[in-house]
């Protein structure tokens, strides 16, 4: 054959020529991508949080659900029951938050669940703005008969008081997360169709003698503070007996 006839030194230095220097547009590409992947990480250390989440969707925790057997919008339990707790809180309050995860789901359990507890929550949004928002939309997700996951979620997202948490644009997204109706729910929020449900609250709250949260009444004796499932089943227990006191805290 022909090509065999030509000397190995001139096919290779005609490869060499005819060959696209394929490796060096590579080499050259990479550097292009990490030279913009350091300007990207830049702006966002730069630019701040922000304009961070523009690019990284906020993130939701989704709350371990809570048996709950009998809801009616804010209150859990039967009606009828021989025990009646109230709870003035703040989505915002650490002592509230503790509550929520140390208790409630003992006194869920042995006696909401079991009809000895008619359990209801009223909000005292004492803490700021986040606060009041908060309250609202926890009513508003009742509104769509998710109140008590709603306030299972707020609780399970907050990192501390005023920080974010609970803006409307995040309300919003755990309204999202609990698939709720989310235009029904903006709505509700920015239409603020349960500040006078907020705002009677809170006068309730004060006109009883509401001065932190969390506040409980049980049988309409009141009760101050975080207490350990202990503390309330003896309360609860001395209110199944009708010889509950009349104040402790």
């Amino acid at each position: 054959m022909i090509e065999d006839q030509i000397p190995q030194e001139i096919q290779n230095s005609a490869e060499k020529i005819s060959k696209p220097k394929w490796t060096s547009w590579i080499a050259a590409g990479g550097c292009v991508v990490l030279l913009c992947a350091a300007v990207f990480v830049g702006t966002l250390i730069f630019a701040g949080p922000q304009f961070v989440q523009q690019f990284f969707p906020n993130h939701v925790k989704v709350a371990e659900e809570l048996r709950r057997d009998a809801t009616q919008i804010n209150a859990m339990g039967n009606p009828n029951a021989p025990v009646h707790i109230i709870e003035y809180g703040d989505f915002q309050c650490p002592y509230c938050l503790k509550f929520w995860s140390q208790t409630e789901p003992q006194l869920i359990e042995e006696y909401i669940n079991a009809d000895k507890v008619y359990f209801e929550y009223r909000s005292y949004a004492i803490l700021g703005p986040e606060s009041v928002w908060a309250a609202e939309g926890a009513y508003c997700a009742g509104d769509q008969g998710k109140f008590w996951e709603y306030h299972d979620t707020l609780f399970t997202n907050w990192t501390g008081e005023n920080v974010g948490d609970f803006t409307k644009d995040k309300l919003v997204t755990y309204a999202k997360a609990l698939r709720l109706n989310t235009g029904e729910f903006e709505k509700c929020l920015s239409e603020e169709k349960h500040k006078g449900t907020v705002e009677q609250d809170a006068a309730e709250a004060e006109a009883s003698g509401v001065h932190a949260t969390p506040t409980f009444f049980i049988n309409g004796v009141k009760v101050e503070g975080s207490q350990p499932f202990s503390i309330l089943k003896d309360l609860i227990e001395q209110a199944l007996n009708e010889n509950l006191g009349t104040q402790h805290g």
